[in-house]
């Protein structure tokens, strides 16, 4: 695995050893844990506080904070609202651990005022191209990330098509890096995510999988992101999305093995203790 260092404001995250990216939807309809931290209509700042004390415990590198659900279906969130879910939290969690944090989301405005409150780095699904985003990207200094999706939340799982699923997905990556050079952002800023479930089918999602290594190959570091999602209820057929975990762990191993350096979950514990054994064979190995 590459030595891959990413300079996240005054932190380094070290990626020659996989980093954990624990979820935490600050959102009443995501597709797994949406509304599980509020409190009727409002979000209970104890119980979101609590919840990502226990994932830095079990062993997150990264906390990503997001404030609008993207499953399949969702509707867009108005930019106040993003911020309101979002900003409070943010400065609790600055304020109370030494943790680096991420954000997840599209909207511009909320990446400038993400990057103000302390934010280590900016998380998006539609790779910077919503209207000033990547401008507030690049003024804000910090790294990004860049993920695939075909179409809008709405509509993405609506028969979606590729000819070569991996070329394409890394072809648009690709261009999309050039667009945040040209806008300001270091290269060695940018992170790459291939987009699992985000307008892909089953066959798209497995075929982008075994390719992880081509966007290994581009030097970047790969984030993937496949936690409880439908592809291994698909595969498992489970429906219940808590009962995913071990197929979740499992596909999180197999994406480090194929050199993904980020991995984005919502079970830490168990996919930092199935990490640290595969890491600790694989070593011995290696000696």
């Amino acid at each position: 695995m590459p030595d891959l260092r990413l300079r996240c404001r005054d932190k380094v995250l070290d990626l020659s050893y996989p980093a954990i990216m624990g979820i935490v939807n600050l959102t009443p309809d995501s597709f797994s844990d949406g509304g599980q931290l509020y409190a009727g209509n409002r979000l209970n700042q104890s119980k979101t506080l609590a919840a990502i004390e226990k994932m830095l415990n079990d062993g997150a590198d990264i906390i990503d904070l997001g404030g609008e659900s993207t499953r399949p279906g969702a509707a867009e969130v108005p930019e106040q609202q993003e911020l309101e879910r979002v900003l409070p939290i943010l400065e609790l969690v600055l304020d109370r651990f030494d943790a680096l944090v991420s954000v997840d989301t599209s909207t511009a405005i909320v990446i400038r005022e993400a990057s103000v409150k302390g934010a280590h780095l900016i998380n998006d699904v539609r790779a910077l191209t919503r209207d000033g985003a990547l401008e507030a990207a690049a003024q804000s200094g910090l790294p990004v990330c860049l993920m695939h999706m075909q179409n809008q939340p709405q509509t993405m799982q609506i028969e979606p098509v590729y000819q070569d699923v991996a070329a394409e997905v890394l072809a648009f990556l690709m261009t999309r890096k050039q667009d945040c050079i040209k806008a300001g952002i270091p290269a060695e800023q940018i992170v790459l995510d291939p987009g699992f479930g985000f307008g892909k089918s089953l066959a798209h999602n497995l075929t982008l999988f075994n390719a992880i290594d081509q966007f290994v190959a581009s030097g970047h570091p790969v984030l993937v992101g496949v936690s409880r999602k439908a592809m291994i209820g698909r595969i498992l057929g489970i429906e219940q999305t808590n009962q995913r975990v071990i197929g979740s762990v499992m596909m999180a191993v197999l994406a480090a093995q194929r050199g993904a350096t980020i991995l984005r979950v919502h079970d830490v514990l168990e996919t930092r203790q199935a990490i640290d054994i595969w890491r600790a064979i694989t070593i011995k190995e290696e000696d």
